[in-house]
């Protein structure tokens, strides 16, 4: 099966190079018989995905991780973008013992301690719950664009993600900013009001500030943390690979006793 995966993968991935954003869509729904999810933050790309799947009535499930610390301006958005849309996107929630634990370990501002707290945070609060977002389903959809960091410039259009066993799709790898913006602006797209603030990639709101002119995208974002490291655990593993599906909690939760002993 994987290996039939892989195939189709490569298969999309050479469409994909020729085609526009909703044909794209219509491709990867085409070609897997099973259940696609995406994953939505409600940043603006995936805003741009989301009107380019709806307008097209695909049978594709939206989810969001909701981490029970994310901006009020984005929950503004997400009640904004049900209502424009006419539809509902499927929350899914971190586990309540594992954020109970994780903040009697750690505090509740742990993750400003050490790379490894703040990588047990995102387990806890993002990670497990993708997994569940994920359950049994043959295709992900994701608001990655190349140009957003060194690390997203290496990826494909279209990837076979071995941890979770299913086709990964990046319908905006070859966007710019820009070009979501103009994108978003001529479709009438609602976006989060913290963009016009100088936020550019929008996560939890404890990790999470505007950038300056000049700085990288994604600087905002873990700022205290260098460059190299700011991913959350749900397109790469530490070491830059793909998250293992086998990295525990508990895992995690021994290195962020390692990291607050030193602290």
């Amino acid at each position: 099966m994987s290996e039939d995966l892989r195939a189709l993968a490569d298969e999309l991935n050479a469409s994909f190079a020729k085609a526009d954003l909703p044909a794209r869509l219509r491709l990867l729904r085409d070609a897997l018989g099973g259940r696609i999810v995406f994953t939505t933050s409600l940043g603006i790309e995936d805003q741009a995905l989301t009107d380019a799947i709806r307008g097209q009535d695909l049978d594709i499930e939206f989810a969001t991780l909701d981490t029970g610390r994310m901006f009020p301006e984005t929950y503004d958005l997400w009640q904004k973008t049900e209502e424009k849309y006419g539809f509902r996107i499927k929350a899914f929630y971190p586990d309540a013992e594992a954020v109970q634990a994780l903040v009697a370990d750690q505090g509740i501002n742990g993750f400003y301690y050490g790379l490894a707290m703040r990588k047990a945070c995102c387990h806890v609060r993002k990670v497990e719950p993708l997994a569940r977002a994920l359950a049994k389903a043959q295709g992900w959809i994701v608001g990655l664009r190349g140009d957003q960091s060194d690390h997203r410039s290496g990826l494909r259009y279209v990837e076979y993600d071995a941890a979770r066993d299913l086709i990964k799709a990046s319908p905006l790898l070859d966007f710019s900013r820009d070009d979501v913006v103009a994108f978003c602006e001529a479709n009438g797209v609602p976006v989060n009001a913290l963009h016009e603030k100088g936020f550019v990639s929008i996560g939890c709101a404890p990790c999470t500030r505007a950038i300056q002119p000049g700085e990288p995208e994604r600087a905002g974002r873990w700022w205290w943390e260098s460059e190299d490291k700011k991913e959350c655990g749900l397109h790469v593993a530490e070491d830059g690979s793909l998250l293992r599906a086998k990295e525990s909690a508990q895992e995690l939760a021994q290195e962020s006793a390692k990291e607050l002993t030193k602290s």
